[in-house]
């Protein structure tokens, strides 16, 4: 998504001149792609998918909603695997229409991925739980914190659940750093991702992901944070943002990698 103006296939040659070793991929453009052509290409470049987003979407009350919402997950558990990712990052859901009820939309992710873990298991892929700043709580995800997050997803077991920490929505919260070393005490830490807070924030939010070093967080402390919590695994840079999409897109990329390395490497 930093750079959705790149076709599926403009993005994989991009990331092969520029030696990124990996991708994290959305469902919508490797839809538009195919998911068969999107996994032979990916494969055939020699990139690993790191993550797929998104699942999740879990608080209707409605039980036809929530059926097909879960049907829906189950096939994003699918894509996952056909694209030889072991992770899917969920995104939980908000407060359904004319609900206050943040306890009863908490518990009601927690009732789907009773049904959705033992079936992502068996495709060989873990849920990540990504807990999103607290300004999409109404309408996006009741999961605010990291230690929220963790609540829910200590009481699977974590090779089926998980959490995504992304810097962007927990770089504000003197508790995450002691939630990260708790994620990474019990395997729990399934996707890391990096995105700066710059302001003003634009209309509607869902944009002002800003690119690493042009904002408030210290990128190089927070990769520290899940290193000394033994993570291991891929780091993602993910970027909504409305003027980086108006640009070329093998530009920003470019920009991103050299951005990863000053700010988060050196």
């Amino acid at each position: 998504m930093t750079v959705r103006q790149l076709t599926i296939p403009e993005l994989v040659d991009a990331c092969r001149e520029l030696a990124v070793p990996g991708v994290g991929l959305w469902r919508e453009p490797v839809r538009s792609h195919g998911l068969e052509a999107t996994a032979k290409l990916v494969r055939g470049a020699g990139l690993t998918v790191t993550t797929l987003c998104r699942g999740g979407f879990f608080t209707a009350i409605d039980p036809e909603a929530r059926a097909s919402a879960l049907a829906d997950n189950r096939r994003a558990i699918e894509e996952a695997a056909a694209l030889g990712t072991d992770t899917l990052v969920l995104v939980s859901g908000g407060l359904p229409p004319g609900s206050r009820d943040l306890r009863g939309a908490r518990e009601r992710i927690v009732d789907a991925l009773a049904e959705l873990g033992p079936y992502a298991e068996r495709h060989g892929v873990r849920l990540a739980v990504e807990a999103l700043h607290p300004m999409y709580a109404s309408d996006r995800c009741v999961v605010s914190t990291l230690a929220q997050a963790l609540d829910i997803a200590e009481r699977f077991p974590a090779r089926q659940v998980g959490v995504t920490v992304d810097t962007y929505h927990v770089w504000w919260d003197d508790a995450a750093p002691e939630q990260i070393a708790r994620a990474g005490a019990g395997g729990r830490i399934h996707a890391f991702q990096l995105a700066d807070w710059t302001t003003p924030l634009p209309e509607g939010v869902l944009s002002g992901r800003g690119q690493l070093g042009d904002g408030a967080i210290d990128m190089r402390e927070w990769k520290g944070h899940v290193d000394a919590a033994g993570y291991t695994g891929p780091v993602e840079v993910e970027l909504f943002n409305d003027g980086l999409w108006a640009r070329e897109g093998r530009e920003v990329l470019e920009e991103t990698v050299r951005r990863f390395v000053e700010h988060v490497i050196r």
